[in-house]
């Protein structure tokens, strides 16, 4: 059994659709805000961040590594590819982990690069890094080809999540890509929990409003 700690509103649908995909049981802690400060979720993660899995007595945390160690950890899921496909499969859940993560977040906070130092900061420009990942998924269907795996969790949620909230421009291989994925049973299923858990937090805030 899988342990997983979210919160509707955060990074923890990522991990969410992953165990979805993997078809394994699972429990869900749900957590909110606040009381992923708590005493007992900080000693599961020191950051008090979401999400969190455990899975055979050993905690994971960022949603990147969860996808990659559920796939590995459970091959009868067949989220993992083989031979030279892994290169593609470790190379874009990283980009969009490390250089597509910074570029958002620096570009949303409106932080300013110093001329010429793009390089330092890890990501070069917005635009540099945004263009990588539109170049990759031009001709593809999914990161690894005709294959989809765990890193179409987490390349396709920074893909849905970018075009859903304008940190990502709309551009047709995006598009064409978000729409595969949204039509997948593993994402209907993790959208409609999450969407549900939303929406019954809002009307509780309404109420005491």
């Amino acid at each position: 059994m899988i342990e997983f700690w979210t919160n509707p509103m955060s990074r923890g649908q990522i991990a969410h659709w992953m165990l979805e995909e993997l078809g394994q049981p699972y429990t869900t802690n749900w957590l909110d805000w606040g009381q992923n400060k708590s005493a007992a979720y900080m000693a599961v993660n020191p950051m008090g961040k979401v999400p969190a899995i455990r899975h055979d007595g050993k905690v994971v945390t960022e949603a990147a590594a969860i996808c990659l160690y559920l796939a590995d950890a459970f091959p009868q899921a067949k989220l993992k590819p083989t031979g030279g496909a892994l290169a593609d499969y470790y190379r874009w859940t990283f980009f969009c982990a490390g250089p597509i993560e910074q570029a958002v977040t620096a570009r949303s906070l409106k932080w300013e690069l110093p001329e010429g130092r793009g390089m330092m900061a890890g990501f070069g420009s917005y635009d540099e890094a945004v263009n990588a990942l539109e170049g990759w998924m031009k001709d593809r269907t999914y990161v690894c080809g005709d294959q989809f795996t765990a890193a179409d969790v987490y390349v396709g949620s920074t893909v849905d999540w970018g075009l859903s909230f304008g940190t990502l421009p709309k551009r047709p291989a995006f598009e064409a890509y978000a729409e595969r994925l949204r039509k997948r049973p593993g994402y209907l299923a993790f959208k409609a929990i999450n969407n549900e858990k939303i929406a019954a937090a809002q009307a509780q805030a309404q109420s005491k409003s």
